[in-house]
This record gives C-alpha cells, sequence and structure tokens, in this order.
C-alpha cells in the first residue's frame, strides 16, 4: 500500500487526546480501537508478533533477514494521539496533486484559505504534492505521517527479504501529546537498543536537543464581599491573577523566541473574585535558565503570599521531561547515520534543536536513545497543517537504509 493511501486512512480516525483526562489512554474510545486496527495491519503485512497491551502500546518485529543476527536492534517510534488545540474529528483530508505556488484555497464557503504571505514553508513545496484539510480540523500528520511511514517501510522491507537487516522493532505509543506518551512504555519488552521517532515535520530534520519542560498550575484564593461593602476587605483572585502575569519577563513569551530560547506560556486561565487558576508551560533548553524560570516564577508567588497574606497562592510546578542531548551525545552514531542516510537520498540535513519535546526525550532518559527524524508534515496542531507526498514517500526510503546501515 502506498504510504499517502495508509496516511489518508489513518487521518480519518479521530484519535485526539484529551489533557484533562484521568485515565490512561485519555480518550481510550478513540485511541484503543485504532491500536487494535494497527495491530491487525501489522499481521497481515507479515508481523506476526503484532500486538497491544493493556495501557494502548502497539509493537511488533520486523524479522531480521540475517541468519543468527548479533547486531543492535534499532526500533522505530510513533504516536497515534492527534492534539487538541484544534478539531481532530470529521478530517476531510484533500489531495493538490501539483501544487502551484499559490494560495491555497481550503474552504471557500468559510472564506479559510491558506496564505503564502502568512505561510512561507509553502514556497519549498511548489511543484509537490500536498495533502491538506478543509480548513475546519487539524490534519492528523502529527504524527500519523510517522506511523503511516514505519508501516509503509515495513511492509516493503518484510516483501524483499533480499534486503539485509536485523530484527526491526516497531512501537506506536497513545498520549503523546499530552505529555504521558511514554509513561507506561515498557523499555524492555520493546526490546530495541536505539531508536528513532519519526515526529519531526520538515524532511530531513534531525533533531536531538529538546526543551526541559515543566508544567504549572497557580491557584489563588481571594475573598468575595459585597462591593458595595468591600473597601479593605475584598481579596479579588481574578486581578491578583493578572497581576501574577504582568510580572513575569514579557519577551520570555514564545511569540518573543525563537532557536533556544525558552519560554513561560500562559495557556489557560479561569477565575472569579474567590478563586482562580491560571495553568503555565515552562521549557528552555539550557538546565540552568530552565532552573532559573521555574525559581522566578516561585518568587513571585512567595512575594505575593507576603504581599495579601500567607495561603493567596498555591503554585505546584511539575517537570515534563528533559533535554535528551547528554543521553545522546554517548552515542552520536545515531546521528551519523541519519546524516549518511540523508546525503545518500540527497535530503539536506537540518540539525536542530526541537522546540517542543517527543516520546523519545523521555524514551532516551528511559535507557532508548531516540533521536527524532522529519516527516514531510508542516502547520501541524492547526487547520492549515499539510503534509507532502513526496517527502514522505521519501521517509519510508530513510527508514529502509537505516535498517540496512545497521545491520553493517
Amino acid at each position: 500500500m502506498h504510504v499517502s493511501e495508509r496516511f489518508l486512512q489513518y487521518v480519518r480516525i479521530d484519535t485526539t487526546s484529551d489533557p484533562d483526562s484521568t485515565t490512561f489512554p485519555s480518550t481510550a474510545d478513540k485511541q484503543l480501537p485504532f491500536a487494535d486496527s494497527l495491530v491487525e495491519e501489522m499481521k497481515a503485512i507479515g508481523i506476526t508478533d503484532a500486538c497491544r497491551d493493556e495501557y494502548g502500546y502497539v509493537m511488533g518485529t520486523i524479522p531480521s533477514t540475517i541468519k543468527d543476527y548479533t547486531g543492535p536492534i534499532l526500533g522505530f517510534v510513533a504516536h497515534m494521539d492527534t492534539s487538541c488545540d484544534a478539531p481532530g474529528a470529521n478530517i476531510q483530508p484533500r489531495i493538490i496533486e501539483t501544487y502551484d505556488g499559490s494560495d491555497i484555497i481550503l474552504n471557500s464557503e468559510k472564506n479559510i484559505i491558506m496564505r503564502t504571505s502568512e505561510f512561507e514553508n509553502l514556497a519549498s513545496y511548489q511543484g509537490k504534492s500536498l495533502i491538506v484539510t478543509d480548513g475546519t480540523t487539524l490534519l492528523g500528520a502529527d504524527d500519523k505521517a510517522g506511523i503511516a511511514e514505519i508501516m509503509t517501510a515495513a511492509e516493503f522491507l518484510i516483501q524483499n527479504p533480499q534486503i539485509q537487516h536485523g530484527p526491526i522493532r516497531i512501537g506506536f505509543t497513545p498520549d503523546e501529546e499530552v505529555g504521558q506518551g511514554v509513561a507506561h512504555f515498557d523499555v524492555q519488552k520493546f526490546g530495541a537498543d536505539y531508536a528513532y521517532t519519526l515526529d519531526g515535520g520538515t524532511l530531513g530534520e534531525l533533531e536531538y536537543e529538546n526543551f526541559n519542560a515543566a508544567s504549572a498550575v497557580v491557584e489563588i484564593t481571594g475573598l468575595s464581599i459585597h462591593p458595595g461593602s468591600a473597601k479593605n476587605k475584598m481579596v479579588n483572585a481574578a486581578l491578583i491573577g493578572m497581576e501574577f502575569q504582568s510580572m513575569l519577563p514579557t519577551f520570555e513569551r514564545p511569540e518573543y523566541t525563537e532557536n533556544r530560547e525558552g519560554f513561560t506560556h500562559l495557556i489557560g486561565i479561569n477565575g472569579t473574585v474567590e478563586h482562580t487558576t491560571l495553568k503555565y508551560i515552562i521549557r528552555d533548553h539550557d538546565t540552568v535558565l530552565y532552573e532559573k524560570k521555574k525559581a522566578f516564577m516561585q518568587s513571585i508567588a512567595d512575594f505575593l503570599n507576603h504581599k495579601y497574606g500567607e495561603g493567596t497562592i498555591c503554585l505546584t510546578i511539575k517537570d515534563s521531561y528533559f533535554n535528551m542531548k547528554k543521553q545522546i551525545e554517548p552515542h552520536m552514531f545515531l546521528i551519523d547515520h541519519v546524516v549518511k542516510v540523508y546525503e545518500e537520498l540527497d535530503i539536506q540535513p537540518h540539525i536542530v534543536p526541537i522546540r517542543g519535546g517527543t516520546d523519545g526525550a523521555r524514551l532516551s532518559f528511559m535507557g532508548l536513545p531516540c533521536p527524532n527524524l522529519g516527516t514531510g508534515s508542516q502547520n501541524c496542531h492547526g487547520h492549515f497543517e499539510f503534509a507532502c507526498i513526496q517527502d514522505m514517500q521519501t521517509s519510508v526510503q530513510v527508514i529502509i537504509k537505516l535498517a540496512e546501515l545497521f545491520a553493517k
């Protein structure tokens, strides 16, 4: 099956994860049926040990074509869920067979247009085939492009046993988008020595640095008094929340940062006079700066508690994941192998820090070094997401050639 055909099948299935859920997977009614369908597809192409565990993890093995293979075991990983940042149900993908470089009308009825003036990355896709949405949902290329590429490469390797490679482990994870993608991942059961996540954007991306990441919740307790008699009595939690936010550095917000610059991002606020909650994410590639950002937020909480009374502010900060760079550096051949394959396929390598995180970051700290590769997708988590068919096809070749290279 062609990679684009697989991809189109996958994205029509709603697997949106839910950050507010208390279950695992967070949307079992959506993600588990998709996981089961992948297991059946894997078995159909010859992956006889394909299975799904109680948490929703899908694993299987492309059998070795080398008798008595003793080399390192390689794995490929992608995630099944999609982001809740945009609707993920009733996705209507459309193929633009040959993109002409102009603005793309996604939805004429709703006047939703992907404009080249706003999305400069479109320029590099002129003459290629793109899969876009109807402008009302995300596409789901993050990360169903990765799944489609891994599955297509697996089918090709099984159908072509003359290609020499060791056993290749495949893993598909739930809940990556809500930061829980490997919370119950059994590294020992997976059985790979090294792996790559297929969860990047532009073809040629190669990433082994990511943000250190934390979440922060600010709970503010106020005192509601009738405004007619509130003088010297009312404590307005909503206004204190505004004050808390105003004390954070303006230019350390996402909209002012790039490359390795970190940020503190207010992702939600909900409140009344009596109780207000602010939710943040904290990010930085540099560990020292990351710790300073957390400490500064705590200093604001301490100051406001001193100002308004102890217990007014309750700040909870939780680490989410860490920069995998120090876990990859002892195994830099993982990077060298990819660069070699990229050059062989005439792909320009883009070794860039991830302004986010992947399952590979946490897997690297769990003993499975796991850099991240591009999949040929763009503008993820939004209505203007798209995927390039030619780049997805090339990503399949990257997987195949890495499988060969690791056996040499």
